[in-house]
């Protein structure tokens, strides 16, 4: 009985530890876990939604064109005032004098005071805001799904640098294994000339394919380096565990099973050139409506000074200038109508029309070219798999080849070419699995891309 309580005391405490060990192990990534991050993290998106926040910015200005227009003018000026009498309202640009029309004594230069307010609101103008805010809002769309298609295309990058990383690694792991039978080999061959029992080139040509497969490790290692930087680039963070990463990809968990045959057209990419067809559609629209009158409600309050008084004496003194003061307003409605436009707005409008039927048959392009890579990536990827399975298959057997050809060659039945053949055909096996596995994940993410759903390559690999 305490035998039995100690074995039990013993099997908790070491489930106990193994429990302790494991959490304290650094979290293995998947695809999906450093989406996240990149999401978080990497600037390229936060250019993207600065220009969503500019085009928003800018449907608020073009708004803000059908509020009442307000301008405002103070001046001080020293001249002459030769001129007509009567009121009269300025705008911005021009200065103004104390106009008289007869003689008068006194000096010949005199101070003025100047000030004045004009509301101009647009009352009615054929349409031509309306359009112009609609066109604004299609800009801010098309910044949307710019961003969306985007964010597509870095899920794809950042899919296609972790592939790449799991390919160098087990390219790396390859050389080190062809690296380690090289070197069981030279060793016996080493061993048995040393004995008599083969031939010192024996021994030579073992170290030369050795060496070979030193310098090839060393290669995958510089290039397994390379693709890690260029992934944490992505996410900024400077380390990375992709142990079960690595498992999967040669040796996917889940068969990939698609639902989707067509290439909607709310893809990020399409929506992003319909956005950009109504734009162009709208402020063509805009732009031609701009040759019709505008017609404004006006409304206007002055406020003058002058060195010359009521019985016509005129002062030169600058402080005279803000004497006799007159008061004037105005309000009435006014049409403009730029008639020399009409020519221009209208070859600009069929220009902006023009770019409109373009991106619209680009679109119909991409989608059609879409497609065709949609249904082509599906039948490579079915095929893909069967490869896949087959080459796995390939290298378990050309493993167990391997070991029985190794026996024999160290009992003597067979020679050390012989037995680097067979080591060939095993490497190659190894090395066709190795590229059959990252053209299978390619092609996931290329399908992925087209289908705008990331899902089963996040969460399987």
């Amino acid at each position: 009985m305490v035998k039995k309580t100690m074995v039990n005391t013993s099997i908790w405490f070491a489930m106990a530890v193994t429990s302790t060990l494991y959490g304290q192990q650094p979290k293995e990534n998947t695809l999906g876990s450093l989406w996240p991050k990149v999401e978080e993290n990497y600037p390229g998106i936060g250019v993207k939604m600065t220009a969503m926040d500019a085009a928003k910015l800018n449907e608020q200005v073009v708004k803000s064109n059908m509020l009442p227009q307000v301008k405002a003018q103070a001046q001080n000026t020293y001249g002459t005032y030769e001129g007509s009498a009567g009121a009269f309202f300025s705008q911005a640009g021009f200065f103004n004098v104390s106009g008289l029309s007869v003689a008068i004594d006194g000096s010949s230069t005199a101070a003025n005071t100047f000030g004045s307010t004009i509301i101009e609101w647009e009352l009615f103008s054929f349409g031509k805001l309306r359009k112009q805010i609609e066109a604004a809002g299609a800009l801010y769309d098309k910044s949307v799904s710019d961003k969306d298609a985007y964010i597509l295309n870095l899920k794809k990058t950042l899919s296609e640098r972790y592939i790449t990383l799991l390919y160098n690694d087990a390219k790396l792991i390859w050389t080190e294994k062809n690296a380690e039978r090289l070197d069981d080999i030279r060793k016996i061959t080493s061993g048995l000339s040393a004995s008599g029992l083969r031939p010192a080139a024996d021994s030579l040509l073992a170290s030369s394919s050795y060496m070979q497969a030193m310098g090839e490790n060393n290669k995958w290692s510089g290039f397994r380096a390379a693709a890690l930087i260029k992934l944490l680039e992505l996410f900024g963070d400077e380390t990375l565990n992709y142990t079960a990463s690595a498992e999967r990809f040669t040796n996917p968990s889940a068969i990939y099973q698609n639902t989707e045959n067509s290439v909607g057209s709310s893809h990020p990419i399409l929506d992003a050139l319909d956005k950009q067809s109504e734009y162009y559609t709208l402020s063509g629209q805009a732009k031609k409506r701009a040759s019709l009158p505008t017609i404004s409600l006006l409304g206007g309050y002055a406020h003058r000074g002058t060195g010359i008084g009521p019985n016509g004496t005129v002062s030169g003194a600058w402080k005279d200038g803000f004497s006799n003061m007159t008061n004037n307003f105005l309000a009435g409605i006014g049409i403009t109508w730029n008639i020399t436009s009409l020519h221009t707005t209208r070859l600009k409008s069929e220009q902006l029309f023009k770019e409109a039927e373009s991106a619209k048959l680009l679109k119909t392009q991409y989608k059609q070219a879409m497609q065709a890579d949609l249904s082509a990536s599906q039948t490579k990827i079915g095929q893909q798999y069967q490869q896949l399975r087959k080459t796995r298959l390939s290298v378990r057997q050309s493993e167990d080849a391997y070991k029985m050809y190794l026996a024999r060659y160290k009992s003597g039945l067979i020679g050390l070419s012989e037995l680097l053949q067979i080591r060939i055909l095993l490497e190659q096996a190894e090395n066709a699995h190795i590229e059959a596995s990252r053209d299978y994940w390619m092609l996931l993410a290329y399908e992925a891309e087209l289908t705008a759903d990331f899902g089963f390559l996040f969460n399987n690999l």
